[in-house]
């Protein structure tokens, strides 16, 4: 954040205000983290403040403190637009196009708060007056933090805060062992424990509470998985006949795009998960190296992400996704095995 910024928002939060924070549509755990971090910083400086989803989020995200208090735009429809069209500021976390916000997308465009955008992708766009975008970051969480480090007070990080941020940055990290974990995100996760986050215990409630369905949908997508070993690739498809077999929750297909680079020689990997409801097959791309499945999703796909970590959408048939999908691969044959 740039220091006309930095004093611009200093200048914001220097009276109590209305306060709207927005998470992307379907959050993880850094967008919640985040905008749970920030909600807490916030009341506790004395505004009011609310957090609007614009869905439901996974079940082994909603212990963490505050979760209970985030209004769910689909379900509590009114309540959520009286938050937006009142607020003074809408604070955006962990995206960077209102298009990823659904069809919330609409009552956002017609507010008129000041807009402040904190996000770690790439190619911002411009809705937001005050921008905290650095692709730089391990996860959104971590700009919150340094966030409120530059307003001064990172004194006031309690430890309810701690183990938000906490949380999403170790998710967004994978547990701190992608490239994007830097000595500076250590130093960051080492004065949160400091400050009362509990990693063991956070590590435990995200990782460790699977449902058996679950664990057969993972047994499913493994077996449903295709090498392409000229490729250096692995994909998984899942239809939404067999999430509803083994009974899917949200948050259930979290993390297994990654199983396909624990594979020895695997650089990209790749899952397509029908949504028969929204008529399209949802995509994420994981890849090692210098691969840019950013690029990818963004020049095939409709989407777009991190070098390393991105998503997008295909509206056709699994097979006709897949052909094309397959199609593509002989054009980045030289990058995927360099």
């Amino acid at each position: 954040m740039n220091l006309e910024h930095l004093n611009e928002l200093k200048k914001l939060l220097s009276s109590s205000k209305k306060i709207a924070i927005i998470p992307h549509k379907n959050p993880d755990g850094d967008a919640i983290g985040s905008t749970l971090a920030l909600w807490h910083y916030l009341v506790n400086s004395g505004h009011t403040a609310n957090i609007v989803s614009p869905n439901d989020f996974p079940k082994f995200l909603k212990w963490m403190p505050g979760a209970n208090k985030i209004l769910n735009f689909e379900k509590e429809n009114i309540q959520s637009k009286s938050c937006i069209q009142s607020a003074d500021i809408i604070f955006t976390l962990d995206f960077n196009h209102l298009g990823r916000v659904g069809h919330m997308s609409e009552t956002l465009e017609s507010s008129n708060a000041t807009f402040v955008m904190v996000d770690h992708h790439q190619e911002p766009s411009d809705y937001a007056k005050i921008m905290y975008s650095d692709v730089s970051m391990s996860s959104t969480c971590e700009m919150v933090y340094v966030l409120i480090k530059k307003l001064g007070n990172e004194n006031s990080i309690t430890s309810e805060m701690a183990n938000c941020i906490y949380t999403g940055i170790m998710t967004d990290t994978g547990s701190f062992k992608f490239a994007s974990t830097t000595s500076n995100t250590h130093r960051v996760i080492a004065d949160l424990m400091d400050k009362g986050a509990e990693g063991t215990e956070i590590h435990h409630r995200i990782y460790d509470t699977n449902s058996p369905s679950r664990l057969h949908l993972l047994g499913c997508a493994l077996k449903n998985m295709v090498i392409l070993q000229e490729y250096q690739t692995a994909y998984i498809t899942l239809s939404q006949e067999e999430l509803d077999r083994f009974d899917y929750q949200k948050g259930d297909t979290e993390g297994f795009v990654n199983y396909g680079l624990t594979l020895d020689g695997i650089r990209f990997a790749v899952i397509f998960i029908e949504n028969k409801e929204e008529g399209i097959f949802k995509i994420s791309f994981r890849s090692v190296g210098d691969f840019s499945v950013n690029d990818f999703a963004r020049k095939h796909f409709h989407g777009g992400g991190h070098t390393n970590a991105a998503g997008g959408k295909s509206d056709y048939s699994i097979e006709e996704t897949i052909k094309y999908f397959t199609s593509l691969l002989p054009l980045y044959k030289n990058q995927l095995q360099s």
